[in-house]
């Protein structure tokens, strides 16, 4: 049997799209002098690929370590210590129902321990990697400086097993954020956490918090692992080592190409009720390359209409909420009359949920950490990676808070209880997750977060590339390189335009900055510069097939950046490059 060599990739996920304006044709950047090998640096792997990346030496771009990114870090606001110890290590975890999984966590627990941060505090957290491959900590959505990033072989080099690494940053903003690892799919495990960054000048007023964490999970089931799903999706091929190499056989896998036949989702349940693991299961060790483990896992039919594509590529046998199957699922106690804030994220490696509160509408308040003005709502739909804050006003009684993975034919719950009463049935589907729903391009965002009029300095713009049956997703058709970058230049505002091209859905995300959404890409549909035509501020956006999504933001946060597809699937065999600050 082989050893399997430790994967690489970025963790991939979501977002809302805008517009229908296409041109298959447009790539490439405003001032696209493209061809030119890099020379060395230690953070990036050498100068021997050779690799083209946009006309721009290795030297000409701003280091993770650079001074700049230390001035920058300087300029922050600073306040007290906040030292942590985190642990990431093979576990035990115990989902409800008497289904325990082995798999691997942090602290052994799923969801990981939440961590709470004031804006300014100065955090010291050390990472023990009791794993065995090598791992790293992203903290996604949080705009740390670039080499904490957490993105293996770019902002630092992996953490060995039985290694640590010192995370040391400034906290610079308030919102709701989570971490995760940044190394092959490992996030499809149980390695991911809430980060919940805390606002001193706070006005929102609520009586309760209930922070939700949605997940898909297959890890420990049956024998299945996330390498080997990702085994059988590539066939063989596998993801990348840590020089952005790709590793084993070049076969291919015939996948879910095809709708269901009525084209849309069947949201029948407990399906996969056959296939459970219980007191038992897989070791958490991953499966070997080109060899499957467990039975098959390739989503083959479901369709969303919601995201006009197939909901994923896995079809998983269980979506969680805070770690439990919907036959246990967690319960939040409150009072009638009480406002809960609700702190949704979005942790899945392959799915988008729609979200709604039985009995309920929710107050949308903050969209990936950024408030906005403030929108009623029965439902939402988040991608991998995505957060949303919503109020509700607490009524009498049991209600289902339920998931519905988009596509897939399943749901996962939690329950709020207020008062007396028996709690519905697993499988519930509460007429509110019909209902209207508020998409991020339906937002505005708080005045306080708003980006100002300004015309764009740089435009860059991606084809989103890619097929189910070669497994071969990508930006541009190009595989990638930590060392195949896009230049930007601090105190720009840049523009980046995304075509999808391919039949499947993307939620896009960006590393260390935030954007704003500002309508779809291509020729008439340039940037107004008009406030008002600014929507929510965000990380993460879904990008629909054969629509365009176009942002923008200020760049303020110098280093290598990466930019991604948050399913970790896509992003593991290529669907990710870099932004990189030129000196």
């Amino acid at each position: 049997m082989r050893t399997p060599p430790t994967r690489r990739a970025v963790l991939g996920a979501a977002a809302a799209t805008a517009g229908t304006a296409f041109l298959a044709s447009c790539s490439g950047e405003s001032d696209p002098d493209r061809r030119a090998p890099q020379s060395g640096g230690a953070n990036a792997g050498g100068p021997e690929h050779g690799i083209p990346h946009h006309g721009k030496s290795w030297d000409e771009y701003v280091s993770p370590d650079g001074k700049e990114v230390a001035e920058a870090e300087a300029k922050r606001r600073s306040g007290p210590l906040r030292k942590f110890h985190l642990t990431a290590t093979p576990s035990r975890l115990d989902l409800g129902g008497g289904l325990v999984v082995g798999s691997w966590a942090y602290e052994a627990r799923l969801p990981g321990r939440e961590l709470r941060f004031t804006v300014g505090d100065n955090v010291a957290l050390t990472l023990a990697n009791h794993l065995p491959e090598a791992t790293t900590l992203h903290w996604h959505g949080l705009n740390v400086r670039n080499d904490m990033d957490g993105v293996p072989d770019l902002t630092q080099r992996p953490i060995k097993p039985g290694g640590e690494f010192a995370y040391r940053f400034k906290v610079p903003h308030p919102g709701t954020y989570w971490f995760h690892p940044h190394t092959g799919v490992q996030q499809d495990r149980g390695l991911y956490a809430p980060l919940i960054v805390e606002d001193p000048k706070e006005t929102l007023k609520y009586d309760k918090e209930w922070v939700v964490v949605l997940d898909d999970w297959v890890d420990g089931v049956g024998g299945s692992t996330p390498d080997s799903v990702l085994d059988e999706l590539s066939g063989g091929r596998g993801g990348m080592d840590h020089s952005g190499k790709r590793h084993g056989s070049m076969n291919r896998t015939e996948g879910a190409d095809e709708k269901d036949e009525e084209g849309r989702a069947d949201e029948t349940d407990g399906k996969n009720d056959a296939d459970d693991t219980r007191r038992g299961g897989a070791s958490g060790s991953p499966g070997s390359p080109g060899r499957r483990s467990g039975p098959s896992r390739i989503m083959r039919h479901g369709f969303s209409q919601l995201l006009d594509s197939h909901g994923g590529n896995v079809d998983y046998p269980y979506y969680l909420i805070n770690g439990r199957v919907p036959k246990a699922p967690t319960t939040f106690l409150a009072k009638p009359g009480e406002r809960i804030r609700l702190r949704i994220i979005n942790a899945g490696g392959d799915t988008a949920f729609r979200v709604a509160l039985g009995g309920h509408r929710m107050t949308i308040t903050h969209t990936d950490g950024y408030p906005v003005q403030h929108t009623t709502t029965d439902a939402l739909v988040l991608g991998m990676g995505e957060r949303y804050d919503v109020i509700v006003t607490a009524k009498d009684g049991v209600f289902p808070l339920t998931a519905l993975a988009e596509g897939k034919r399943a749901t996962a719950l939690a329950l709020l209880r207020t008062g007396m009463g028996a709690p519905p049935a697993a499988h519930v589907r509460p007429k509110e997750l019909n209902g209207k729903l508020v998409e991020a391009t339906q937002l505005s965002p708080h005045p306080s977060v708003a980006l100002s009029a300004r015309k764009p300095d740089r435009t860059i713009r991606y084809k989103l590339t890619g097929t189910m049956k070669a497994y071969d997703w990508g930006f541009d058709h190009e595989p990638y390189s930590p060392e195949r970058r896009r230049p930007v230049a601090a105190g720009e505002r840049v523009r980046l335009e995304f075509f999808n091209i391919t039949s499947m859905w993307h939620p896009v995300h960006l590393h260390g900055h935030s954007f704003g959404l500002v309508g779809s890409a291509g020729p008439g549909h340039r940037a107004s510069h008009r406030r008002e035509w600014q929507w929510a501020r965000k990380d993460t956006v879904i990008v629909r097939p054969n629509t365009s999504v176009a942002m923008e933001f200020e760049a303020d946060n110098p280093g290598l950046w990466m930019l991604h597809c948050h399913n970790i699937y896509h992003s593991d065999v290529g669907m990710m490059t870099v932004l990189g600050y030129l000196r």
